[in-house]
């Protein structure tokens, strides 16, 4: 399935779509020394919440998806080198909002896992007169 959200995101920092099927996506994000937040290589979480919420958008899959919410937990500490995937599935639609549950992954070992709420508007976010209400 062609990716139709998210087109002009910098994959060097969010990671890559790899996989889009309907209602699920996986993307990869490979880490570099850019995101360490220390000197011993420690990742800074926003990566990996960042290459999340990317793998949510692209599992919902529409060019108006926005996010609305989160809830995240960070499991496990990610290094500088590590490849961190994310697999995203949405496992409710109710109207325009989705829930999507996001499981992110370095050798099979869980580092994260998250909830995430979007909403797919009529138009884009930007556009006047938009809302998620």
């Amino acid at each position: 399935m062609q990716q139709n959200t998210h087109l002009s995101i910098d994959t060097s920092l969010c990671g890559k779509a790899t996989k889009i099927v309907e209602n699920y996506a996986e993307v990869v994000l490979h880490t570099t020394r850019l995101m360490a937040a220390d000197e011993r290589g420690l990742v800074h979480g926003g990566f990996v919440f960042g290459a999340a919420d990317f793998a949510a958008m692209c599992a919902v899959n529409n060019p108006n998806v926005v996010l609305g919410a989160a809830t995240s937990k960070f499991i496990a500490p990610v290094r500088v080198g590590n490849v961190v995937v994310c697999q995203a599935s949405v496992v409710s639609e109710k109207g325009k909002k989705r829930e999507v549950e996001v499981k992110a992954y370095v050798s099979q070992k869980l580092v994260f896992e998250g909830l995430f709420t979007a909403f797919v508007l009529e138009k884009h976010v930007l556009d006047d007169g938009c809302s998620t209400n």
